[in-house]
């Protein structure tokens, strides 16, 4: 199996997936075969795959997001590790997607709890509401990424070191 998941990790990088794609997806790959009772991948096929995301959405009550993200996981484990596209899945039982209306604080809000802030969680906070970076993109930030001149920060790809 130990073979298997780490040819899953170089196609990962081949492609130049983030790191976190590449744990998420090897994570996947690891369920999907220990869910199968470790049986390799190549002697399984769509029955057993619709039957673990199944398994996801009825038995472990995961989010929509949650399978869509081991479907994508499988569908690359078969087409670029086994080199064996995934037929038709036909009728798997999807997750349910909630709907949600997002959390939104109001001026005043963000005011008192950047308060609450002090030091570099400070910074980094106010970064972050300021200019609507995701977090990890945040915290990559050197200070040469930052021009106060012309009011910009440069975001870089987790690849890029220049």
């Amino acid at each position: 199996m130990s073979e298997l998941l780490d040819g899953l990790r170089r196609a990962t990088r081949m492609r130049h997936y983030s790191r976190r794609t590449e744990e998420a997806y090897v994570r996947w790959a690891y369920r999907f075969i220990r869910f199968h009772g470790t049986r390799h991948p190549r002697a399984m096929g769509e029955s057993e795959v619709r039957a673990f995301l199944s398994h996801l959405a009825s038995g472990r009550d995961v989010a929509a997001s949650t399978q869509n993200q081991a479907l994508a996981a499988l569908i690359f484990l078969y087409r670029h590790v086994l080199d064996r596209p995934l037929g038709d899945l036909g009728e798997v039982v999807r997750a349910k997607k909630p709907r949600r209306v997002p959390t939104v604080l109001t001026p005043a809000e963000v005011r008192r709890v950047l308060a609450h802030l002090s030091g570099t969680p400070s910074l980094v906070a106010r970064i972050l509401y300021g200019s609507g970076l995701r977090l990890l993109e945040g915290l990559r930030l050197r200070v040469k990424d930052v021009d106060f001149e012309l009011r910009q920060l440069v975001v870089r790809s987790p690849l890029d070191t220049t």
